[in-house]
């Protein structure tokens, strides 16, 4: 997003509602952004709020702890289709990577599950600290990707809990003995399950499978978890986007 007169410098997220002529006051790491690209006062600043608002204001002053903002233009960013992910909990590292990754592509929401396989994993990402390192990677992409929509965030749950919170729709779970995904019929909103690194369990399937997700799959060989998942969103949306174009 762009003002009318000229481009923003550099694009920051910040939580505070957008209203032209009010200032915003953008968190210390920002700040520190700010000074070390030499952002001078009187530039153009982008912002996010990662609910669907962007907006352009003018740096009106910089110190070492904060930097305010003043609001000169408001645009509504559109949604992307809604696509929900349960992520293993699995390898933090690997599952900060998937974050990034899904956020870029659009997902709705990040649901970390625990499978029985899950336990065995060290070091794992889960906890508040993890869900806050994962909120603070997604924020990060959302401002390199230019989107305008944060997912929601949720705690690690049980299969049961996240089968449970699964909305109505087309509902997916990524399995190596299931069929293509490429001839699967996507119907909006999706969820897609992943397994955790060594498999599911057969009572873990059939959980999934008895709450209507269809096993499919991505390749001939076995993915690792972090790259099934960034495959299975982005042909998700893909998909949808081809749905929503032809029924326009």
């Amino acid at each position: 997003m762009e003002s009318a007169d000229r481009p923003a410098v550099a694009t920051f997220f910040s939580a505070d509602p957008f209203t032209i002529g009010a200032t915003i006051v953008l968190s210390d790491e920002a700040a520190h952004h700010i000074r070390v690209a030499r952002v001078g006062v009187g530039e153009r600043i982008g912002l996010r709020d990662g609910a669907g608002k962007g907006a352009v204001g003018t740096l009106v002053k910089a110190s070492r702890s904060s930097a305010l903002v003043d609001v000169v233009d408001i645009a509504e960013i559109p949604r992307p289709a809604p696509i929900h992910l349960l992520a293993p909990v699995a390898d933090r590292e690997r599952m900060l990577w998937l974050a990034e990754k899904a956020m870029e592509l659009g997902v709705s929401s990040w649901r970390p599950v625990i499978w029985r396989r899950s336990k065995s994993v060290s070091p794992r990402g889960e906890g508040s600290t993890f869900q806050a390192k994962v909120r603070a990677r997604m924020i990060s992409a959302l401002l390199q990707s230019g989107s305008g929509w944060l997912p929601d965030i949720f705690p690690e749950a049980t299969i049961e809990r996240a089968v449970a919170a699964a909305p109505l729709g087309t509902r997916v779970l990524l399995d190596k003995h299931g069929e293509p995904i490429a001839g699967v019929p996507m119907r909006s909103p999706v969820t897609i399950a992943l397994g955790p690194e060594g498999g599911m369990e057969t009572s873990e399937r059939d959980a999934f499978i008895g709450a209507a997700f269809l096993p499919v799959k991505l390749a001939q060989s076995t993915l690792r978890f972090e790259t099934a998942g960034v495959a299975g969103v982005a042909i998700a949306a893909a998909s949808l986007a081809i749905a929503r174009q032809s029924n326009a």
